[in-house]
């Protein structure tokens, strides 16, 4: 089968953000006296929406407290309004591998689980030439993933069959999606999970390179 477009992940996939994130929660843990986290504690905490990682990082003895959610919730937004340029970068040969999809005239989308307004400011400062048609975060009117609303509506308004769509993602969370989207589910291993977790939840393939991306659309 030839694929038609490609739809990416953005946190782990496009960009390496995990520095900026994790400076980011621990600055809004220290304001409340709770406890930092490692990159590595924060690789898992992330990929599933901000709430999700604000429940994750919040101490035990306050995970089902509303007050220090909102609070922390409310801190890792500004605080991340403030550092989600300062470290971040693209993966080496993203640009790359962006461009020759761009010259090739080939779909491009970001699907991310990251607020909608962050995404696409992020997406802006590190990829101002890329012609992506659409750019989506976490929005109220569509499930985060793995719920494949979000990859679908996107499908639809490329007017290409879900299965002539390659689904690029470093977690569970976006395997997951792209097997419920009926999408090619392509496991990235530079990102912030492992091989062994992106094959148990759908990989179709793997690729240590974006040049290998290219491969697949051949």
């Amino acid at each position: 089968m030839r694929f038609q477009a490609v739809i990416f992940d953005l946190d782990g996939t496009l960009l390496d953000t995990i520095e900026d994130l994790t400076d980011s929660v621990n600055a809004a843990l220290a304001r409340l006296g709770f406890p930092a986290k490692t990159v590595e504690e924060c690789k898992i905490l992330v990929g599933d929406g901000l709430a999700t990682l604000i429940r994750r990082a919040l101490p035990s003895s306050r995970a089902e407290d509303p007050e220090a959610f909102r609070k922390l919730y409310d801190g890792m937004r500004a605080e991340y309004r403030l550092r989600n340029a300062v470290k971040t970068r693209p993966y080496p040969g993203i640009p790359e591998l962006l461009a020759a999809l761009a010259e090739r005239k080939i779909p491009l989308a970001v699907l991310s689980n990251k607020p909608h307004d962050s995404t696409r400011e992020v997406v802006e400062k590190n990829f101002p030439g890329v012609p992506f048609r659409f750019v989506c975060g976490a929005r109220e009117e569509i499930p985060v993933k793995p719920d494949p609303a979000g990859a679908l509506d996107i499908a639809r308004r490329f007017h290409i069959p879900p299965g002539e769509i390659l689904y690029v993602g470093d977690t569970n969370t976006d395997m997951r999606t792209a097997a419920a989207a009926k999408m090619f589910a392509v496991g990235v291993l530079w990102g912030f999970r492992t091989a062994d977790e992106l094959r148990k939840n759908g990989a179709q393939v793997l690729v240590s390179r974006p040049s290998e991306i290219l491969g697949l659309l051949d």
